[in-house]
């Protein structure tokens, strides 16, 4: 009897409260692993950090689809604490999310953020241009698509001196010949 009051008054909300607050992000992407290994370290020594456990994110440039799998190309950025990419950071490089099924590509369009885990499995060489650059390859346990920001113009403001009809008179002068 006493727990029903209690959440009809104050109690209740604050449970409200405290469900809006929940997230959706799998707890593997919000914790970064013990050892905090680069994008540009495995490109280096790949033999080093093959089996080696990795949460990187960042910017989507292209999504594959194969037979069995999906391969999908990221420029690596900086995570913030909660897993997620900073778009106002540097690139850290490229690799490749190999992520088992089929993904739909246009629900995973170009520059969309988006965050793994999982492991280093190799690391293999594509063109880009006609560089040929080396791409870490991780086969991904857990992985995070984040929504897509998007940017309101600034709201409209009033400016109380403001009058279409104030040149050359101000507004509570229309005329010449005021009467």
């Amino acid at each position: 009897m006493k727990i029903t009051t209690a959440l009809t008054g104050s109690g209740l909300i604050y449970l409200l409260l405290l469900t809006g607050c929940a997230t959706t992000v799998p707890e593997s992407i919000r914790v970064a692993p013990a050892n905090d290994i680069g994008v540009n370290e495995v490109q280096h020594d790949d033999k080093r950090f093959v089996d080696s456990q990795v949460r990187w994110g960042g910017s989507i440039i292209s999504v594959k689809n194969q037979a069995d799998e999906t391969r999908i190309e990221i420029l690596s950025r900086k995570l913030s604490k909660d897993g997620k990419p900073e778009t106002d950071s540097a690139s850290q490089g490229r690799f490749i999310a190999r992520i088992k099924g089929f993904l739909e590509p246009e629900e995973y369009p170009k520059d969309r953020l988006m965050t793994v885990t999982g492991t280093v499995s190799k690391v293999i060489e594509k063109p880009v241009g006609e560089y040929p650059y080396p791409y870490p390859v991780v086969d991904v346990k857990t992985y995070h698509l984040w929504p897509q920001q998007k940017n309101y113009p600034p709201p409209y403001y009033y400016d109380p001196f403001y009058d279409p009809y104030f040149y050359p008179y101000p507004y509570w002068y229309r005329h010449p010949y005021y009467w």
